[in-house]
């Protein structure tokens, strides 16, 4: 059984083909990764992907491709991506165990690093370096 980084839920699968269908050309899907900034230290990057990373781990669900960025991988273990639309905004989500604040606005967040001894102890895979 092959361990997913990161999970995608239908809504945010479907979005991703949306945005992959719109693009046109040569995008084959998106790259989430971690960057520093925002007011909690934090925010999470999406970008189109037209030509993939080979150091990226691949997530595919319901025909959409998802790569996760190498410096990203112990921040986003067992996060959950959703898409969401409300009265007031609308992307993605990430339902993540790792982040422990985030800002007022919801745009940063302050993560920490996966506890890979507790996902052992859990009887989860483990991610090798």
């Amino acid at each position: 059984m092959a361990f997913a980084v990161m999970t995608l839920t239908d809504a945010a699968a479907s979005r991703v083909k949306a945005i992959v269908d719109n693009a046109g050309g040569d995008a084959k899907g998106i790259r989430v990764g971690i960057k520093k900034g925002g007011c909690a230290g934090m925010e999470y990057s999406v970008d189109l992907v037209t030509e993939p990373n080979a150091k990226d781990d691949l997530i595919e669900h319901g025909g959409a491709r998802v790569w996760i960025a190498p410096e990203a991988v112990l921040y986003l273990l067992g996060t959950q991506m959703d898409f969401e639309v409300t009265t007031l905004r609308s992307g993605f989500t990430f339902h993540n165990p790792n982040q422990t604040s985030a800002c007022g606005c919801g745009e940063s967040v302050e993560l920490k690093p996966a506890d890979l001894a507790a996902l052992a102890a859990a009887g989860q895979p483990t991610v090798r370096a």
